[in-house]
């Protein structure tokens, strides 16, 4: 599976998936799950019933995207 390019993950909603988030940073889907069995996920998961979610801001500022790309993606509030 490739990985998001950093313009993609500005363009997704506020909360991805888990598998999104996994994609974006180039972890397959087992080894996702399993971290946050460990609670070593790299950044912020919600359990939202029987689903996991991840904060794209989160994930933006983790992939290393600098203010102004945040603020862009996420308005000035960022």
């Amino acid at each position: 599976m490739k990985p998001l390019t950093l313009a993609e993950v500005q363009a997704l909603p506020a909360v991805i998936p888990l598998l999104l988030a996994a994609r974006a940073l180039g972890l397959s889907r087992n080894t996702a799950y399993r971290l946050v069995q460990r609670d070593e996920f790299p950044c912020r998961v919600i359990k939202v019933g029987d689903t996991y979610r991840v904060p794209t801001i989160e994930l933006l500022v983790l992939i290393g995207a600098d203010r102004e790309n945040v603020r862009s993606a996420f308005g000035s509030g960022a």
